[in-house]
């Protein structure tokens, strides 16, 4: 069943769009037709695999050192006040800066290749998993931490054994919305500058008018991002199991 509801949306969604084209007569070099999108996918699937490679590599590894670093900050920032004078406001400001205003620094800073993209999903990921994380231990039940200040509790236990277990199901939510947040700065990175990667393949179709093309890496970089997204969240349930949110899913 877990299987069919996403293929029956799918399969509504290649429908609703035949039929735009359809009713709307639009030219196939604005939007191709879904079947002509698959051929060109099947046609350029070698290439296609090469390109989808290099960013999903620089999504998964972005991923993974945002997901590192932000609880890591999070903890510094719960603990140390004058950490988190210090470096909250260097996360908001992060944040208010539009990330196509930062793509070419970085490609200046670190080059066209794989890192620069790397550190722009990290960059995107690292600061909602380490505002979830932060929260959650921020919120940490008054009633728990009494308790364990009554009965002697260490400070470093108290974080181990309450306040970390406590902050999971919201670190949790903010994974999930970094994973769906991850493909967004290696794409960014790739427009900017890049000689390999989805991104790249996209400008190079757009620019040659292959718009079969261009929808086929597009439609790609869309499977992997569902792909990536659904693997984390199932490893999350699997994970937090005893969270009332798995519990409520399972219901």
């Amino acid at each position: 069943m877990n299987i069919l509801k996403p293929a029956f949306v799918l399969v509504t969604l290649v429908i609703i769009w035949q039929l735009i084209i359809i009713l709307s007569d639009v030219p196939p070099y604005i939007l191709p037709p879904p079947f002509s999108v698959i051929e060109a996918a099947v046609a350029h699937a070698d290439i296609i695999l090469v390109h989808a490679t290099i960013t999903f590599i620089e999504m998964v590894v972005g991923l993974v050192i945002g997901t590192l670093l932000g609880p890591s900050s999070a903890l510094v920032l719960s603990y140390y006040r004058p950490a988190r004078q210090w470096l909250m406001p260097i996360l908001v400001i992060s944040q208010a800066i539009p990330v196509f205003a930062l793509a070419p620094i970085l490609v200046l800073w670190l080059g066209y290749g794989m890192i620069s993209k790397i550190a722009m999903a990290v960059l995107i990921i690292y600061f909602p998993v380490t505002a979830a994380f932060f929260d959650g231990l921020k919120n940490t039940n008054l009633g728990y931490l009494d308790l364990a200040h009554t009965m002697g509790a260490s400070k470093s236990s108290t974080l181990a054994h309450i306040r970390v277990p406590a902050a999971l199901p919201a670190f949790a939510s903010g994974l999930r919305v970094a994973t769906a947040m991850a493909p967004i700065g290696a794409i960014v990175g790739e427009w900017v500058g890049s000689s390999e990667g989805l991104g790249y393949l996209m400008l190079h179709a757009n620019g040659r008018m292959q718009i079969d093309v261009m929808f086929a890496a597009l439609l790609i970089l869309a499977l992997m991002a569902i792909i990536l997204y659904y693997t984390v969240d199932a490893g999350l349930r699997r994970l937090l199991f005893w969270s009332p949110e798995t519990k409520l899913n399972q219901l």
